[in-house]
């Protein structure tokens, strides 16, 4: 098949997110069981579509320009900066698709619904359309600071390209049953979760001293938080967290991610800075991913305490790496994480629970090393993006026979 997946998001120019790592790990996939892929993926600034061929994966950037992007960013004006970005999104991504039909004939095209890739696209093409559902924007804008009006803007967009739609998935039940019952999505939708390619993964490792360049002392448990220092990554239970453990236990603490509110500089690390600690707090901010996965990778903890999640990179990833994971029962974490056995999982917004997960794992080293070895099981068990790749063109060429 002749596949086009559509993602703003995409390594390395815009690659910030769990669309674009989902993204370019299944273009592998579908690349490697023989189709001809192509990505359309955003650009940094205003570009003409340019391609490339990288790694057999044809990516083709875009960012339009001109009148009509000036007229949506007025959406800004009135601090609708959601909408703003998805009104823009959606008609740079169309005018860049009809680019790019100029000269190609695609089967079906994917793409996402969280950035509205597909608000014009699914009704004025004419290919068969697969919208996947990752973060519909009207189940997490209510853990930022926005206005009711964005709220309500954006999630219209997205919707439009859900319901033109030839055919959804999902990457977890639970976000499928949110999309039916709290945003009214009345059709069919199939769960495939997302995938890694392992054995890039693998290769990929480069030994590096991370304890060296972070000043994490040797010879203590290590905890790594990574994610983007917001609400809705659970850092305002942080304070509870880090306080609790850090005066009790002699570790490392390390904080990955951009503190675009100012939780960890003005909030969480003055309150430590009056504390007396056994243990450390480094917040060593936004990490190359190279540099984020070796960090990971050295970690004995990997905290996730996200009060909204579908299915992350950021627990995947750690599992993948063999890590005992600590995470929210909330959301499609239940269906990546045993309780118990490959991770353990604690009350959504619970602060003490958290503490308590960590203390067992702080204390046992055992247990650490039996849920990471259980969680590198479970990755290659259930979230193989070869398998996945299958499962996806199975539906692929069910919606092109379907389509009219």
């Amino acid at each position: 098949m002749k596949i086009a997946l559509l993602s703003f998001e995409y390594p390395p120019e815009t690659g910030f997110g769990g669309i674009g790592t989902y993204t370019w790990h299944h273009a592998r996939a579908l690349r490697e069981l023989g189709h001809e892929v192509h990505v359309l993926a955003g650009a940094s600034e205003p570009s003409p579509l340019r391609s490339e061929d990288q790694e057999g994966v044809q990516v083709h950037r875009f960012w339009a320009d001109g009148l009509v992007m000036r007229i949506l960013a007025r959406a800004g004006s009135f601090r609708w900066w959601w909408t703003q970005q998805r009104l823009q999104n959606a008609w740079s991504m169309f005018q860049g698709m009809r680019a790019l039909l100029r000269n190609h004939r695609f089967d079906i095209l994917e793409m996402p619904e969280c950035g509205a890739e597909g608000a014009l696209i699914t009704r004025w093409t004419g290919v068969p359309t697969v919208v996947r559902l990752h973060s519909p924007s009207a189940l997490i804008m209510p853990y930022y600071d926005v206005r009711q009006a964005d709220t309500l803007m954006c999630s219209a967009i997205e919707k439009r390209a859900m319901i033109a739609a030839t055919a959804m998935t999902a990457c977890s039940r639970f976000v499928a049953e949110q999309a039916s019952q709290e945003l009214g999505i009345a059709r069919s939708c199939q769960v495939i979760s997302n995938g890694l390619d392992l054995g890039w993964m693998d290769r990929a490792f480069e030994p590096r001293d991370v304890h060296a360049r972070h000043g994490l002392r040797r010879g203590v448990p290590t905890i790594v938080f990574a994610g983007r220092m917001e609400k809705r990554k659970g850092i305002a239970l942080m304070n509870e967290i880090a306080t609790s453990i850090l005066e009790r236990f002699d570790v490392n603490l390390v904080l990955s991610g951009e503190d675009l509110f100012g939780h960890v500089g003005t909030d969480l690390l003055p309150r430590l800075a009056a504390r007396r600690l056994k243990g450390s707090v480094h917040a060593v901010g936004k990490l190359p991913m190279a540099d984020l996965r070796e960090l990971v990778r050295t970690a004995d903890v990997v905290l996730l305490p996200s009060l909204w999640e579908n299915c992350p990179y950021s627990c995947l990833e750690a599992m993948a790496a063999g890590r005992a994971v600590v995470a929210s029962n909330q959301g499609g974490m239940p269906e990546i994480i045993r309780d118990g056995v490959d991770g353990l999982l604690a009350d959504v917004g619970d602060a003490p629970a958290f503490v308590a997960s960590i203390e067992r794992l702080i204390e046992d080293a055992e247990l650490r090393s039996r849920l990471g070895r259980e969680a590198r099981k479970t990755i290659e068990r259930s979230h193989d993006a070869s398998r996945l790749a299958q499962a996806a063109v199975a539906i692929y060429q069910g919606t092109r026979s379907a389509a009219p």
